[in-house]
C-alpha cells in the first residue's frame, strides 16, 4: 500500500470540511457522520485521524466559516481608507458580515447552532475574539478622530458588535424583512450617531 503524502492528507482533510459544511447546514449538529464520509468519499477512520470527534469537526467549519467572512470583511476595509471618513472601514466590513449573516450556510452553523452546540460561553468568546478585535480597533480609530471620547470605546465596541450580531440573527431569519442593504443602513446612522 503506497504511503500517503501530506498533500494527499490535506485534500482529505477539506473533502470533509466541505462535506460537513454542507450537512451542518442543511441538517445542524445533527447531521450524520456517515453521510459526512460518504460524500466527502472518505472512511470514517480518515474523519477520525483528522478530527477526534463529532464536536471538532463542528467547531473546525466554524472556525473556518467565521475566518472566511473575518477576511473578506478586512479586505473590504482596507479598500475603502480615507482618513477624512473614519468610519469607512467599519462600515465596509459590516456590509460584508451582514451580507454572510443572510447567507443560509453562515446563519445556520454559525449563528444558530454555534450558540447550542458550542454552549452560549464557548460561542461568546469565539464570536468576540474574531469580531471584537476589528471592531475595537474601528472604535479605537473613532475616538483618535475624535467622533466620540475615548472613554466611550470599551461600551461602543460591545455595542457595534452586539447591533451586527442582532441584525446577523434576524437576516439569517428571514425577519422583519430585512435585507443585509437596509440593516446596513440603519447600522451606518446608528454609527455615524455615537457621540
Amino acid at each position: 500500500m503506497a504511503r500517503r503524502t501530506a498533500e494527499d492528507a490535506e485534500k482529505t482533510r477539506l473533502a470533509i470540511l466541505a462535506s460537513a459544511q454542507a450537512h451542518f447546514a442543511r441538517d445542524g449538529f445533527k447531521a450524520s457522520l456517515a453521510d459526512i464520509v460518504s460524500d466527502a468519499g472518505v472512511t470514517k477512520g480518515a474523519l477520525f485521524h483528522h478530527f477526534p470527534n463529532k464536536l471538532a469537526l463542528f467547531q473546525q467549519v466554524w472556525t473556518d466559516l467565521q475566518k472566511g467572512m473575518d477576511e473578506e470583511a478586512r479586505a473590504e476595509a482596507r479598500k475603502v481608507i480615507d482618513p477624512n471618513d473614519p468610519y469607512s472601514q467599519l462600515l465596509a466590513g459590516a456590509k460584508v458580515y451582514l451580507k454572510w449573516a443572510a447567507r443560509p450556510e453562515y446563519y445556520r452553523i454559525v449563528l444558530f447552532e454555534g450558540p447550542s452546540v458550542l454552549g452560549m460561553q464557548g460561542w461568546y468568546e469565539s464570536d468576540r475574539d474574531i469580531g471584537q478585535r476589528n471592531v475595537r480597533r474601528s472604535m479605537e480609530f473613532m475616538a483618535d478622530k475624535r467622533c466620540f471620547p475615548r472613554s466611550r470605546i470599551n461600551v461602543y465596541s460591545v455595542l457595534v458588535q452586539s447591533v451586527l450580531n442582532g441584525f446577523g440573527f434576524a437576516l439569517g431569519k428571514g425577519e422583519d424583512g430585512l435585507t443585509p442593504d437596509v440593516a446596513h443602513e440603519a447600522f451606518e446612522i446608528m454609527l455615524r450617531n455615537l457621540r
